[in-house]
């Protein structure tokens, strides 16, 4: 069952990069207590998720985070060093927190993963996003066609 407005977030366990290499965070460490945009892409350094998914959070941080969020994170189906990578390649690190979901056991929690093996994916996250507050959704945008139509920051700026 995919998870809706007004459920609290499953626990799960993300992998960070840390200052002294990957760190565990689980959902509590995150969202406990917190205002906190979430937003998922099925892959870092996929096409569609490196133009248009991540840029637009990187460009409107100081907008979303002037209106009371605590932390902006991405989550995708890599294992930590990639989100690293992708954070330092984009220019995204100290503004986004990227949370390694490698097994896609967050994704499969919430009811937002997807099959992608026809295209040699394997099985990752939907790309969606969402507010949670203190681990409650209070917004949620889940895209239903290619691209980003409703998960980008531009949404989010809107519901908050």
């Amino acid at each position: 069952m995919t998870i809706k407005v007004g459920d609290t977030l499953p626990k799960a366990e993300f992998t960070v990069p840390g200052a002294d290499g990957p760190e565990k965070k689980s959902t509590d460490d995150i969202f406990k207590g917190r205002k906190v945009v979430l937003f998922a892409v099925p892959g870092a350094f996929t096409p569609t998720c490196n133009a248009q998914h991540l840029p637009g959070y990187v460009i409107d941080h100081d907008a979303i985070k002037a209106k009371g969020v605590d932390t902006i994170a991405c989550t995708a189906t890599n294992d930590v060093h990639v989100m690293k990578a992708w954070g330092r390649a984009t220019a995204s690190e100290g503004k986004i927190l990227m949370l390694a979901d490698g097994n896609g056991a967050f994704a499969k929690a919430c009811g937002l993963d997807k099959d992608l093996t026809q295209f040699g994916m394997g099985h990752r996250s939907s790309r969606y996003s969402m507010i949670v507050d203190n681990g409650v959704v209070k917004a949620l945008n889940i895209e239903t066609q290619s691209g980003v139509n409703v998960s980008g920051s531009e949404t989010i700026l809107k519901q908050l």
